[in-house]
């Protein structure tokens, strides 16, 4: 019987750092989860304690496990702009700011898919740099939009 995908999956995470897929009735690993988590599934890991939400802590130290292993997707210079949002005011603005961008990322990644896996010669491969010109483009554009929300001086008043 196949579980039903609107509700998420229910980890426990016991004292002895022990994760407990309820779903599965067994215990699972960060690899586990991190294998979950490609498949596309959606779960929430809580203290088995408290009841305490945990799954942020718990999605970040996959991402620790896996940089930890040589898999160095996050540039370190973004890594310390990161860090230093912690203490700005703009803080508030970021994970939306980052899950919009990521969207945007993710459906440009499936149309540059797309135009790649479409049987398009090798030869064009200028094409495909310009579509990733393109794309960098739009994320700069929307990057730019985006903190121009939260600039306490407006666009016209530079220019004076």
């Amino acid at each position: 019987m196949k579980r039903p995908t609107s509700e998420p999956i229910v980890i426990k995470k016991y004292a002895n750092r022990r994760l407990y897929n309820t779903d599965t009735s067994s215990y699972v690993t960060l690899e586990d989860l991190c294998d979950m988590v490609k498949e596309g599934a959606d779960f929430i890991v809580y203290d088995a304690k408290s009841g305490e939400d945990l799954t942020r802590q718990v999605l970040t130290q996959i991402i620790f496990e896996q940089e930890s292993r040589g898999e160095n997707l996050l540039p370190i210079s973004f890594l310390r702009n990161l860090i230093s949002f912690y203490d700005n005011n703009l803080k508030e603005f970021m994970p939306t700011y980052l899950e919009t961008t990521m969207q945007t990322f993710l459906k440009n990644q499936e149309k540059m898919q797309g135009f790649v896996g479409a049987g398009s010669p090798i030869g064009p491969l200028n094409q495909v740099a310009q579509q990733f010109e393109e794309i960098s483009k739009q994320n700069m554009e929307l990057f730019s939009k985006a903190f121009q929300m939260f600039s306490p001086f407006p666009a016209d008043a530079k220019k004076k």
